[in-house]
């Protein structure tokens, strides 16, 4: 119901929200939140006025182009303090806007099911709508939204590897923690040294332009960082790791490992008093393997002379007359 005071217009909460087409509920979900200036109070009544339409009206058509409430707030602040909102508003749209060139795509269910060895696989489809690397298309169950098709694309590739799809789904949400953390060191980061100068005061329309030039520059950087340092962390850890791998799988190292000798501390000592601390291992190693060496040695030599004695004729062991042979009479 409408009660008409002189020119202004009056509204009850139901018909402010009929109105502007929104909820009674998401009204008091903004007045709770402080976008949205409590209403008057009548008697028992909250009587709104046009000024609250208004504001509603603009609350949706900034959610319409794509600011969070967060945002929305803080440039209705903005507002009702008096100040132009156009570098505000240009600053809020870099903030809120893509931080990557990638571009989203859509994929069916029976090309899901394709790129992931060919048998559904409900369990899984549900772990990466859950994680946001698929999103359903509303009025379309057989159809899905992604919003990284790079991020799809690499999960697809290690599971014709052999990855498990659960393996997958929890690298993923480890790898998330990590990269939230370097990502909020990166704000912290140039907030101390590049924004904060924004953030001590109110930015005029001049100053929030400034900050929005910043950002755009300052984008592509934090990407570009962590590309640099995986690729300088992979070629450096990768063929290490691989080759200690490769190493570890040998009977040799197996049986290495599988027994320790303790030596003795008076030994230990003495070696690396001949060629200092690096050289303790290596020095015991060639020192095993030239004894073990010089006793196989030893005993191939041993082998040798034995069989060499025993043959007829040597000398040796048998190679005499038969004791048991009658003796020739003179």
């Amino acid at each position: 119901m409408t009660e008409q005071h002189g020119p202004a217009a009056e509204y009850r909460i139901e018909e402010l929200a009929h109105r502007s087409g929104t909820t009674v509920r998401t009204i008091r979900a903004y007045q709770d939140r402080g976008l949205l200036p409590k209403p008057e109070r009548r008697g028992r009544a909250n009587v709104y006025a046009d000024a609250h339409l208004a504001r509603l009206r603009q609350i949706s058509d900034l959610l319409d182009r794509g600011y969070t409430l967060a945002s929305i707030k803080d440039l209705l602040e903005a507002w009702d303090a008096g100040r132009g909102l156009s570098g505000v508003l240009g600053l809020v749209a870099e903030l809120d806007g893509p931080w990557t060139d990638e571009e989203a795509g859509r994929i069916s269910r029976e090309e899901l099911d394709a790129a992931f060895g060919g048998s559904p696989d409900e369990a899984a489809v549900a772990d990466a709508v859950e994680l946001g690397v698929l999103e359903p298309v509303p009025g379309s169950p057989e159809e899905f939204l992604v919003p990284s098709p790079q991020e799809l694309a690499v999960a697809a590739e290690l599971h014709s590897a052999g990855v498990p799809l659960p393996a997958i789904s929890g690298h993923l949400r480890e790898l998330r923690v990590q990269v939230e953390h370097i990502a909020s060191r990166f704000l912290d980061f140039t907030t101390e040294h590049v924004f904060q100068q924004y953030f001590d005061h109110p930015p005029s329309d001049a100053e929030a332009e400034e900050a929005a030039g910043l950002v755009r520059r300052l984008r592509p950087l934090a990407q570009q960082t962590v590309d640099a340092e995986l690729a300088r962390a992979m070629r450096s850890l990768a063929g290490r790791y691989l080759r200690h791998q490769l190493h570890s799988e040998t009977p040799e190292r197996q049986a290495a490992a599988a027994e320790q000798v303790p030596l003795p501390a008076a030994t230990v000592q003495s070696v690396r008093d001949l060629v200092g601390p690096a050289g303790v291992a290596a020095f015991i190693a060639a020192a095993t393997d030239r004894e073990v060496s010089a006793r196989r040695m030893d005993s191939l030599v041993t082998h040798a002379d034995r069989t060499h004695t025993d043959r007829p004729g040597s000398g040796g062991p048998g190679s005499g007359p038969d004791d048991n042979a009658p003796a020739k009479s003179g």
